[in-house]
Order: structure tokens, then C-alpha cells, then sequence
């Protein structure tokens, strides 16, 4: 007869694998999965086809009862599962496996990139850790606006596929031509900023499109957003070229910046605003920081916890 202790340790190792679906032949992670299994987890998998399906199979996941569940996918992906575990508001906790182009995510907080790698986490313990929030939707990563946005929403998959996250730097340098500003209100708890803008990041985590990094000191776990800020200025051309590969100084060199735990923007011409993947655009938008909103496995060293 099993005990209790037994029967706690079967369902701490009972995890729930929502993949995207274009990684459904990965071998790579099937065998990570199958060592999983062998190791003692009990792994079921279920695959995402159209938009929506994340959000049901969280929905179904945690009926089912199932405490930890896996996001597999980019970072798209992990923000789809992220919102909807969060907003279900239960005790289940989190894992990721980076399986996109950039994993911006996951390599601003340490997570391993090979997916058996990135499964044993599954082992350590679960953190609570903050998601940004603008209108509703919640975001893991990082909400970008104007030069870094239409970077990322105008580069091909194929050229993803070619060249991984190179292929952001790529697109990038051919679009500077179409670069413009744009004017905007920024203000917060003890902050305010007006001016015309090139890119905008409001950071829970560090960087996005393809490793550039807008926001090098968030932290994930300190009910902040980090907010960067790159003024229009008359050496254009420097100023992209600085954002695109990071330059002597980085970001910080030539933007403004700040720690909030609510931002409000407001640009009269409307903003395009990418969410980890998600279109999103608005003349009025207020963000925040949701604290404490997910319980996440996470290396125990990693950049993004502010005890690092």
C-alpha cells in the first residue's frame, strides 16, 4: 500500500508539455522527453495548432490536475502559456523549454537552451516572479515599440530559419531608411518625459529581438517594470546602429531610463506595441507590473533574480 509521502512524490513529478506545434518532430526534445520519463516523470504532451489553443490546454491542463506545467515553443509561446496560467490564478508552477529563434527570455535569465537541459529544471524549485500588464493582456518578456517593434514584426520566418537571431540584426540595417520618430507623453511615480522617440522598452525582462538588450538591469522578481526610453536625435544613424549591435556603452549610452511599477504613454499618432510576439497599438496605454504573478522554475543563479 502506497504511503502519502509516496503518493505526494508521484504527483510533484507529473508535468504537462504544451508544444507548439512545428516542434512536434524535434527530435531533440522527444528524446529529452523520453529521458524525462524514464527518470521517474510522469510527462504527457499536447501540441498548439491555431491561436487560442495555449489558453485551453492551460484551462485543461490544471481540471486534469496537473501542479507543474512545461511551455515549449518561442517566446510567443512562453507569454501565451505564462498569461494564461496567471490569470487562472492557481498554485501550478512554470517551466520553459526555448525552442524559437531568439528565446530572448530565457537567455536573459539563464535557462539552458538544450532541451534536456532546460527540462531538469523541472527539479528546482519553483520562484514567484512578476509579468508585465498593459489593456488586460500580460506579457513575460518585454513590450517594444517603435524602431525595435517593427524590427521584429518585420522579419521573416525564413529568415529566422537562415540565420536564428542574426536575422533581427539583418532586417534591422536594411530598414533604416523607413526609420522615424514619434512623440510621446511618458509618465510614472516620480518620473515624466516628453519628447520625440525612436524605440521604446518596458522591460520585465532584459532584451528582445534577437539579443538586443534595452533594459540590461530588470529584474524579474521586484514588482518593477524597467523602462527605456531612446530619444530622436541628429546622429540617427548612430543612435540605430547603437541599439542594433549594442555599441561600446550599450543602450544606456543613449536612452532614458527608469524603474516603475506603473508607466502611462500616450502618443497621439498611436503606437505599434509588440508583446513578446503579440501585436498590440494604442494612443493611451498603461503599464504595470503584476507582482508575484507566477510561480517559475528558474536556475538558481539567474541574472534575472534579484538576489543574483
Amino acid at each position: 500500500m502506497r504511503t502519502e509521502l509516496e503518493g505526494y512524490r508521484v504527483a510533484a513529478r507529473k508535468a504537462l508539455l504544451i508544444l507548439h506545434g512545428k516542434q512536434a518532430q524535434n527530435e531533440e526534445v522527444r528524446t529529452a522527453v523520453m529521458a524525462l520519463r524514464a527518470s521517474g516523470w510522469e510527462l504527457a504532451v499536447r501540441l498548439t495548432w491555431e491561436a487560442g489553443d495555449a489558453a485551453r490546454l492551460v484551462a485543461e491542463a490544471l481540471v486534469a490536475g496537473y501542479s507543474t506545467l512545461i511551455a515549449g515553443g518561442g517566446d510567443g509561446t512562453l507569454r501565451e502559456v505564462a498569461e494564461a496560467l496567471a490569470l487562472a490564478e492557481g498554485d501550478a508552477s512554470l517551466a520553459l523549454l526555448p525552442l524559437g529563434t531568439a528565446n530572448d527570455f530565457c537567455r536573459a535569465a539563464g535557462i539552458p537552451l538544450a532541451p534536456a537541459e532546460a527540462l531538469a529544471l523541472l527539479d528546482a524549485a519553483a520562484r514567484p516572479v512578476d509579468l508585465g500588464e498593459v489593456d488586460g493582456q500580460l506579457f513575460l518578456n518585454m513590450a517594444t515599440g517603435g524602431f525595435g517593434s517593427q524590427v521584429t514584426a518585420n522579419t521573416s520566418e525564413e529568415l529566422k530559419n537562415l540565420l536564428g537571431g542574426a536575422a533581427y540584426f539583418l532586417t534591422g540595417l536594411t530598414r533604416f531608411a523607413e526609420v522615424h520618430s514619434a512623440f510621446g507623453r511618458f509618465s510614472g511615480p516620480g518620473f515624466a518625459w516628453e519628447g520625440d522617440f525612436l524605440a521604446l522598452g518596458i522591460g520585465n525582462g532584459r532584451q528582445a529581438g534577437g539579443g538586443h538588450v534595452l533594459c540590461p538591469q530588470a529584474r524579474i522578481d521586484d514588482g518593477l517594470l524597467d523602462i527605456c526610453i531612446v530619444p530622436a536625435s541628429q546622429d540617427m544613424v548612430g543612435t540605430l546602429g547603437t541599439l542594433l549591435s549594442g555599441g561600446m556603452l550599450g543602450v544606456e549610452s543613449v536612452s532614458v531610463s527608469a524603474r516603475l511599477p506603473w508607466l502611462e504613454v500616450e502618443t497621439p499618432e498611436g503606437l505599434d506595441i509588440n508583446l513578446d510576439g503579440e501585436p498590440l497599438e494604442g494612443r493611451r496605454l498603461r503599464f504595470s507590473a503584476r507582482a508575484k504573478a507566477l510561480r517559475l522554475h528558474l536556475p538558481s543563479n539567474s541574472p534575472l533574480l534579484s538576489g543574483a
